[in-house]
C-alpha cells in the first residue's frame, strides 16, 4: 500500500494475507486520510477494536498502514527507519537456512534424512550458521531427519518447527532423542500454551513460539505456565513496527529471547524486519526470512545478500524503492491467479 502527503511525499507498506486484508485496508483508509503520519498513537487508538473483530487479518491490515507511515516519516525527516526506532546496533543480519521435505522430491522415505542432510550441509557451506527444518505430525520421522543433520553438522545451530503438529504423548516419549540433538531451540512442537508447557517440563531444550504467544494478552499466562524461552515476533502479525518493538522490551524484561518470524517477502516487509533487528539488541538469533528463496520482489534493487546474511538498508525510511512496473505486473498476476493462500 502507498500513503501520499499533500506535498507529494510517499510512504510504502507491505503486509500479508492477501485480498481479505486489502479489502479491510480499503475500509480503514478514510480513518487515515487527513491524519499526520507522525500521530502513530492516535492511529492505534482509532484501530483499537480492529483485531478484536478481525483477528490476524486486523493486525495485518494495521501493520500495512503502520509500515507505510514509518516509511513516510523516514523520508520526510531524511532518516533511515533504523535510526527512528533506536539506531543501528548491527548492519548485517544473519538469516536462517530453511530445509523442507519438498527440497528432496523424488527420494524414498528411507533416503529422505540423508537427502535433507545434504541440503543442510550445502546451506552451511554458503555461510548460513543456523538451519531450520520444517517438521510434520510424525515425530519419529522428524527426529530421524534431525539426527541425520546433527551427525553431518555437529557444530551447526539446528532448529525444528513442527507448527504445533506433534502430539504431546509422542513428543514426551521421544524426550531423550530430542535432548540429544542439542537444538538451538524447538519451535512450536505442540499446539497451545498448556501442551507446550507440559512438554517443556520434560524436555531440557529451549522452546520457541510464534503460535501460542501471538498477542500481548498471551504473555502473562505463558510466563505463569513457563511455556517458552524464545518468542518469534512478526511486524505483520503483531500490528506494526511499534508493537513489535514493544514486544522486544517485554522479552528483555521477562528474560525471554526473541527472534522474528518471516511474514511477507516482496522486499518492503523484509526491509521493515531488518530495521527492527538492526535496532534491537535482544534479537541475536539468525532471523527467519524467505527472501533469499524468492525469484523476484517489487524493489528497484534487490536487498544485498551474501554468506547467509542480509545487509540492513541505510536509505531514508525503509531504505528501498518500489518498482511500480513490477508492482503492476504482480498485481495483474494476482488478479489472474488469486491469492496463494488465505
Amino acid at each position: 500500500m502507498r500513503l501520499r502527503t499533500d506535498d507529494g511525499a510517499e510512504g510504502w507498506g507491505e503486509t500479508m494475507n492477501g485480498r481479505p486484508v486489502a479489502t479491510l485496508i480499503d475500509k480503514l483508509a478514510p480513518m487515515v486520510v487527513g491524519q499526520s503520519p507522525f500521530e502513530m498513537e492516535a492511529l492505534r487508538k482509532k484501530f483499537k477494536w480492529i483485531p478484536f473483530y478481525y483477528g490476524y487479518l486486523g493486525y495485518a491490515a494495521i501493520a500495512g498502514i503502520d509500515v507505510a507511515c514509518w516509511d513516510l516519516i523516514g523520508k520526510m525527516t531524511s532518516q533511515p527507519l533504523s535510526n527512528l526506532i533506536g539506531g543501528y546496533v548491527r548492519e548485517q543480519v544473519p538469516i536462517t537456512g530453511l530445509v523442507t521435505r519438498g527440497m528432496a522430491e523424488g527420494v524414498t522415505e528411507a533416503s529422505m534424512p540423508r537427502a535433507l542432510a545434504d541440503r543442510a550441509e550445502s546451506l552451511t557451506s554458503e555461510g548460513f550458521t543456523a538451519v531450520k527444518v520444517k517438521g510434520s505430525s510424525n515425530v519419529g520421522e522428524d527426529l530421524r531427519i534431525m539426527e541425520a543433520l546433527r551427525e553431518r553438522l555437529p557444530e551447526a545451530k539446528l532448529r525444528v518447527d513442527p507448527n504445533g503438529a506433534w502430539s504431546l504423548p509422542d513428543a514426551i516419549q521421544a524426550t531423550a532423542r530430542i535432548e540429544a540433538l542439542t537444538l538451538e531451540y524447538l519451535e512450536d512442537p505442540c499446539w497451545g500454551l498448556e501442551a507446550m508447557s507440559a512438554l517443556r517440563e520434560k524436555v531440557r531444550v529451549p522452546f520457541c513460539t510464534n503460535m501460542c504467544i501471538v498477542r500481548f494478552e498471551d504473555i502473562a499466562p505463558a510466563v505463569r505456565l513457563k511455556t517458552v524461552d524464545v518468542v518469534h515476533g512478526d511486524v505483520f502479525k503483531w500490528g506494526g513496527i511499534g508493537p513489535t518493538k514493544h514486544l522486544a522490551s517485554h522479552c528483555e524484561t521477562l528474560g525471554f529471547g526473541m527472534n522474528l518470524h518471516s511474514g511477507g517477502e516482496l522486499g518492503l516487509s523484509t526491509a521493515a524486519h531488518l530495521a527492527v533487528v538492526a535496532s534491537s539488541p535482544i534479537i541475536t538469533y539468525a532471523m527467519d526470512s524467505m527472501y533469499y528463496l524468492a525469484a523476484d520482489d517489487i524493489l528497484t534493487e534487490r536487498l544485498p545478500f551474501d554468506s547467509g546474511a542480509l545487509a540492513v538498508p541505510t536509505g531514508y525510511g525503509l531504505g528501498v524503492e518500489v518498482d511500480e512496473q513490477k508492482l503492476q505486473h504482480y498485481s495483474e498476476l494476482n488478479d489472474f491467479e488469486g491469492d496463494y493462500s488465505l
